[in-house]
């Protein structure tokens, strides 16, 4: 039995102390198997510790020997026990390498895991942050974090763990049943945030709204080697997550991810994750579905038809962007990024329109 925190280094068998009290006094297996009603062979396998002490060959040793069925019962519990901890620290020890690929430092960061300098420690705080026994077993819990397709330097480890995190945070946000009809009236109001990005209340208004229409809206700080911009994905089959990643934090990049996200969730199937990396990186062959969602947010902040008269008829100046976009009802800064995008302006020019946003992320709470 363990006592005052001792912890053996291995695993003794109850088997052992079986044979002592045979030995000491002086009878054979076979004998013992007579007195039990037991063959022979089944001794010997308890002996050996390939059989365990069962609480009915418990209760007929306590008649044989006197002593009590549960001696036997424990010292079989605590080897039990004692084996499952060895093993497991193996496990740690195996564990270790594979720790070594997840962003830990960021995750520190975001409140996602305590900090600690132990790599076994970090084992078993990426386990619980997770949800896994074995960090080998994330691949088949996020597998889409593993099919990408990336740039070279991209990591699915910590892609993986942007995607956990997204999954946790959604967990604390209360939101209505999803309501398709609900969410596309509430895109007008959206849009109509983007009118003013810098004011204080716009990140917890566009998550009330979202809310309100069964998504749950967060802001997840984009980790190292993930170069993703958002993400979506069906949590419960009337709750959708979209998480954003606020990076690069120009008001019309956030807004065009948000609408981007949404066109996922009311243009596509619930079983898939949708994720959302920058300016498509790895997709020389971008899925028709991302190109829907694109479409679908162009549309939605700058309708297609407003646009290519406005290309039409005017020369692309600072002057005309602004009228454009007061007529539009909608912030230069979109103006800006549709025409930086469809190359019809430098990225190098009218950035002084475009805000840079300092939203704050969210965290986990985890410190």
């Amino acid at each position: 039995m363990i006592r005052g925190g001792y912890e053996p280094g291995i695993a003794i068998p109850p088997g052992e102390t079986l044979q002592e009290y045979l030995d000491t006094r002086g009878m054979t297996q076979a004998e013992l198997a007579k007195r039990l009603g037991l063959v022979p062979k089944t001794i010997n396998e308890i002996v050996k510790g390939k059989a365990p002490i069962s609480p009915a060959t418990a209760l007929a040793l306590e008649s044989v020997f006197g002593t009590p069925a549960r001696f036997w019962v424990s010292l079989e519990a605590n080897s039990r026990e004692t084996k499952a901890r060895l093993e497991g620290q193996r496990s740690v020890a195996e564990d270790i390498e594979i720790a070594r690929l997840f962003p830990y430092a960021a995750l520190v960061q975001i409140g996602a895991v305590a900090a600690t300098r132990k790599p076994g420690e970090r084992v078993i705080n990426l386990r619980g942050f997770f949800g896994v026994a074995q960090l080998g077993y994330v691949p088949a819990l996020l597998p889409a974090a593993f099919r990408r397709q990336p740039r070279d330097t991209a990591s699915p480890h910590a892609l993986a763990a942007w995607l956990r995190v997204g999954e946790l945070m959604s967990a604390k946000v209360e939101t209505e049943p999803f309501n398709a009809q609900r969410l596309r009236s509430l895109l007008a109001t959206m849009r109509s945030l983007a009118l003013n990005p810098e004011a204080e209340d716009v990140p917890g208004r566009l998550k009330e709204l979202c809310a309100s229409a069964g998504v749950a809206l967060v802001f997840v700080p984009r980790l190292p080697r993930t170069y993703v911009n958002g993400a979506t994905r069906w949590v419960s089959s009337d709750k959708v997550l979209v998480q954003l990643s606020l990076s690069p934090p120009y008001a019309d990049v956030i807004w065009f991810n948000l609408f981007h996200e949404i066109g996922h969730v009311l243009l596509h199937a619930k079983k898939e994750v949708y994720i959302t990396e920058e300016s498509n990186a790895g997709q020389s062959d971008q899925d028709e579905r991302e190109r829907e969602a694109d479409r679908f947010a162009s549309e939605g902040l700058l309708p297609n038809t407003d646009y290519r008269r406005y290309l039409q008829k005017n020369k692309v100046t600072s002057i005309t962007v602004r009228q454009f976009a007061r007529d539009m009802g909608i912030h230069p800064c979109v103006v800006v990024g549709r025409l930086q995008h469809d190359k019809k302006l430098p990225f190098s020019r009218m950035n002084d329109l475009r805000p840079r946003l300092s939203w704050k992320p969210d965290r986990l709470g985890c410190e």
